[in-house]
């Protein structure tokens, strides 16, 4: 029998007791047989041994190897309990002070019950943690005594995690991931993630967990169909989220989208080039497939499959076969990809459409539309201006008075006319989307409409902005549910950092809440306002082409000061009025 040694190595710092109850000789015992097991089936003996150090719930790994050296090794990996076994629960004497975590649901929302003596002081720990990179912290406290904490089910995730562990030096920590298998959890995830796009040709899928995802290519027709995936020719490509990957596109189109989907279950799609060059266009999508002899074939992509351009078929693309081969031929077909298998042509087909009759018909339609527009005007010139410019309000909701002034000044601004998106008047779709997909499809929604985005500064949303700006190795505060301005920050700061804030966005603030150089210097690229006294230049911007002359400018702004009036005064109460005012306090701008 050969001789055997036996080296063990520990991953974590600990000691695990040598002597104890029958449950730790057990699993003393177990090794002792894994190993030896498996040295028989080499043919190399058997191995006995006392004690080791190892972690609570550590991963221990043992070498073994004969002599001479490595002639043949042996490698077993041993996963230990930790305080959660019931084999060392009793018997570990650093496991006794252990704040022990009970996880139940409360109605649709989950409870958090940690059952520790009143005395007894601990740290709590949520995170998400990520397959990768390292874990990214979502909230954290030092508490004292038995506590119970609730979680808004729109917070779950899959990976977000709890750790819990008592105030004393080298304790146990204790992690579970109890979110994994929630179907709540797995529905927030795709609602939380979203597509960006990134300078030369970049894009990237963001979510707080990871994704077992696919993306792929597709062509949107501008008549509204299903999106025609580009599989084949292009390839579909595995998703990592949070990383950064390339299109193999020569040059975007605002009619390709990017289509990402889990088990063949399509999950969102997003045209990425829309905000950039421009809406969708009537372009036809040509395939060329390229033979070994430089004998290629031209198909155009349509709902009922590639058409061939020289074909008998009842298509648009059929019909205009001929013309679409000698655009291509010509130049004057945009090339979107290209490779030795074939090529992608975006072909324009506006000059095809048979202009004389569509001038009559347009002209037609707008001198019907110019009659009732002024008929309208005449009617009731109010109601028919309602419609000219939608406006989103984003605030911090630092407390109650505040949120008072913000309503006030929402319906204020309806009455201009105005068409006013707020999230105090939305918290039961907020509630049920979520803040940052609530505030994702408002704001697309106004911008597509041609309208601005109006953030309100306050003492807390000032606090918001800066930590965002300060420390981006940090985690944000933990922010509640309904604070559509905290979760609409990852969106805002990009379009400030990348320059694309002017026309979109504009700012205010009230005279008497916060000064004028408070405002980070970033959000300055845009106007930003003092309200009530530079009410008329705000209402100007708001109302954009639409607004009035002067004159009537500024008895619009003095009906917003009036309805503002009651709200203010309640809001800036002179020293030692009883109540406190909008975030004047020390704390202004923290919400727990």
């Amino acid at each position: 029998m050969r001789r055997l040694t036996v080296t063990s190595v520990c991953v974590w710092p600990s000691t695990w007791p040598c002597t104890g109850t029958g449950k730790i000789l057990k699993m003393k015992r177990s090794l002792e047989e894994q190993l030896t097991q498996s040295l028989r089936s080499l043919g190399m003996g058997s191995i006995v041994f006392d004690c080791f150090e190892a972690a609570l719930g550590a991963e221990v790994q043992i070498w073994s190897y004969t002599q001479p050296r490595y002639q043949k090794e042996l490698n077993l990996t041993q996963q230990l309990p930790d305080c959660r076994g019931l084999e060392v629960q009793d018997n570990i004497q650093s496991c006794w002070a252990l704040p022990w975590l009970n996880v139940s649901a409360d109605g649709e929302d989950v409870r958090l019950v940690l059952d520790v003596s009143e005395e007894q002081r601990f740290g709590l720990s949520l995170y998400w943690n990520q397959d990768q990179g390292p874990i990214k912290p979502w909230w954290h406290s030092n508490l004292t005594g038995p506590q119970t904490i609730t979680l808004n089910h729109t917070d779950l995730v899959p990976c977000l995690c709890i750790q819990v562990w008592p105030l004393e030096p080298d304790s146990v920590r204790t992690s579970i991931c109890p979110f994994r298998e929630d179907p709540r959890a797995h529905r927030n995830l795709w609602r939380a993630a979203r597509l960006q796009l990134l300078p030369s040709r970049g894009w990237r899928l963001d979510a707080p967990c990871s994704l077992p995802a696919e993306a792929t290519l597709c062509w949107q027709a501008l008549d509204g169909g299903p999106c025609l995936p580009l599989v084949p020719p292009l390839p579909r490509e595995n998703v990592t989220v949070n990383k950064v990957l390339e299109f193999p596109l020569r040059k975007g189109h605002p009619n390709v989208c990017v289509q990402v989907s889990t088990w063949e279950k399509l999950q969102m799609q997003e045209c990425l080039w829309a905000d950039s060059l421009g809406p969708l266009k009537d372009d036809m999508l040509l395939v060329e497939t390229r033979g070994p002899q430089d004998n290629g074939s031209l198909c155009a992509l349509e709902p009922s499959g590639c058409t061939p351009l020289l074909s008998r078929a009842s298509t648009r693309a059929a019909r205009l076969g001929e013309q679409l081969l000698q655009d291509v031929q010509s130049g004057q077909c945009l090339q979107l990809w290209d490779s030795d298998l074939g090529a992608l042509w975006a072909c324009p087909m506006d000059k095809y459409i048979h202009q004389r009759w569509a001038l009559v018909w347009l002209a037609c339609l707008l001198l019907a539309a110019v009659l009732f527009l002024l008929l309208l005007l005449k009617m009731n010139p109010v109601k028919a201006a309602s419609r000219s410019r939608a406006a989103l309000l984003l605030y911090s909701a630092d407390d109650a008075s505040f949120e008072r002034l913000v309503g006030a000044l929402a319906s204020a601004l309806c009455q201009l006319p105005l068409r006013v998106a707020v999230d105090l008047w939305s918290r039961r779709d907020l509630s049920a989307q979520g803040a940052l997909a609530w505030f994702h499809a408002q704001r697309r929604q106004t911008l597509q409409e041609g309208g601005v985005v109006v953030l309100l500064f306050s003492p807390g949303a000032v606090a918001l902005c800066r930590e965002w700006l300060q420390d981006a190795t940090s985690a944000p505060r933990a922010h509640g549910p309904h604070d559509a301005f905290a979760a609409s920050l990852s969106c805002v700061l990009p379009d400030f950092l990348q320059g694309r804030a002017p026309g979109r966005y504009v700012g205010a603030y009230f005279d008497k809440l916060l000064p004028a150089d408070a405002v980070p210097a970033l959000f300055r690229s845009v106007p930003v306002f003092s309200l009530p006294s530079q009410l008329p230049d705000f209402l100007g911007i708001l109302q954009g082409p639409t607004a009035p002359r002067s004159r009537r400018l500024a008895e619009r702004a003095e009906q917003v000061s009036r309805a503002l009036q009651p709200a203010l005064d309640s809001c800036f109460r002179p020293p030692g009025a009883l109540g406190t005012g909008c975030g004047m306090g020390p704390e202004a701008g923290v919400r727990t």
